[in-house]
């Protein structure tokens, strides 16, 4: 059936995307124009930033930006400008470092950024979504081969606990050290983590893990973060070494890196993943803000990958799932249908079912796809019409093709 003459055309006009950011855009990322850094933020981030970028060892000018002042001036754009009225979460695709970011500076402009930012949200398949559009995003560019390490330090009661026992146990062996070393732990014991000593290394093997000291909701917030990998087939190893930076990072961090690297010295980062969920009560806010960011460091040689886009295919479907089950389905089957080219709107990070239905309703889009418990054991979807609310219940492994008709009789071609 082809639409209406007043129904939406087939595509939607967009600002601040380039084609490696459709996918960000596919997984319900929305593209905007990075925030400027002010000298507030810069004054704020001030004893927050030490040891804020991962080195990649192949090459020094690769220098991955976690950007606490990014993390600032993205909180002060969320409150100044009430993010808090909108759907919950916020999820915003970024291209560009921020304006005046240090952190943008001593990329030297040598390789291409992108971040994805989601704020509102704690759920663990915020988590998964960052993940699962980053790899997609790197495989994009030619990664095929990435891996995730993870770790969590948990909430602020998680991280006092392994904080002291992380220092006593490394005043005991403090006369093993190198003077320079002792130098880092003068400056805080999770500096000494991330040393490449062979000392220390020898040192860290025996050391306190965060991991035990996770309160019990943050060991099953990450217990969450797991089953989603595992659910997507994504390989996952545990490091403990991964900390972040504890004066505004909270449970989970973790690493898209080389899969195909024997060692770690040859091992390249390609983006950090973290949350900041202290850091708006950090700056004196009253509002708890969640947050939660991926920052990808993309080296490919297609540079054709973050030419501008104007324009994407407006979505044929939104996309609701209802319950546990469904969730861990749920990311798998929107790559599927990413990879056939169906756009779909999502609001995987949205928790409730009214929240979702929202997002349905706000966008109109003509169909529906629900996966619910049922749905999920099933291995099934509903597609529903919403202008007659007629259904058809779809196996996964056919999904693809079915919307790809749904799609071609909708638009008439």
């Amino acid at each position: 059936m082809k639409p209406k003459q007043n129904s939406p055309t087939k595509f939607i006009l967009v600002n601040h995307l380039d084609k490696v950011g459709e996918i960000a855009v596919y997984y319900g990322f929305t593209p905007a124009k990075s925030p400027t850094i002010v000298k507030a933020d810069l004054d704020a981030a001030k004893g927050l930033a030490d040891n804020d970028f991962v080195d990649d060892e192949t090459d020094r000018h690769a220098r991955l930006p976690l950007g606490v002042e990014e993390k600032i001036a993205l909180i002060r754009a969320y409150e100044e400008e009430d993010w808090a009225s909108r759907a919950q979460p916020v999820q915003i695709y970024l291209k560009d470092p921020c304006k005046n970011s240090p952190a943008s500076a001593k990329k030297s402009g040598c390789h291409r950024y992108a971040d994805l930012e989601i704020l509102g949200s704690s759920g663990p398949i915020a988590e998964a979504s960052l993940i699962q559009a980053g790899r997609a995003m790197l495989r994009e560019e030619g990664y095929e081969n990435v891996r995730v390490e993870i770790n969590s330090i948990g909430d602020r009661e998680s991280i006092s606990r392994f904080s002291r026992e992380l220092i006593a146990y490394y005043r005991k062996h403090v006369n093993d050290m190198k003077p320079e070393c002792r130098q880092l732990l003068k400056r805080g014991p999770f500096e000494l983590l991330a040393c490449r000593d062979a000392v220390c290394k020898e040192i860290n093997d025996h050391a306190p893990r965060s991991m035990d000291f996770l309160s019990e909701t943050s060991r099953r917030h990450l217990e969450e973060v797991l089953e989603y990998l595992e659910a997507l087939g994504v390989p996952y190893a545990l490091n403990n070494g991964l900390i972040g930076n504890r004066s505004y990072c909270t449970e989970t961090i973790f690493a898209l890196v080389d899969g195909e690297a024997k060692t770690p010295d040859q091992q390249h980062v390609y983006g950090i993943g973290l949350r900041y969920n202290g850091l708006s009560k950090r700056l004196g806010m009253k509002r708890d803000i969640q947050g939660i960011g991926l920052s990808l460091l993309i080296k490919s040689k297609d540079a054709s990958l973050r030419d501008t886009l104007k324009k994407i295919k407006r979505p044929i479907a939104s996309f609701v799932q209802l319950g546990s089950q469904s969730k861990l389905l749920c990311l798998d089957v929107i790559e599927r249908l990413r990879l056939a080219k169906i756009p779909l709107q999502l609001s995987l990070a949205k928790d409730r079912l009214g929240a979702q239905v929202s997002s349905v309703e706000r966008y109109h889009t003509p169909y529906v796809i629900v996966i619910g418990k049922k749905e999920a054991v099933e291995k099934t979807a509903i597609v529903r019409k919403v202008d007659t609310y007629s259904q058809d219940v779809v196996p996964l492994d056919k999904l693809a093709d079915h919307m790809k008709k749904i799609e071609k009789d909708y638009w008439g071609k």
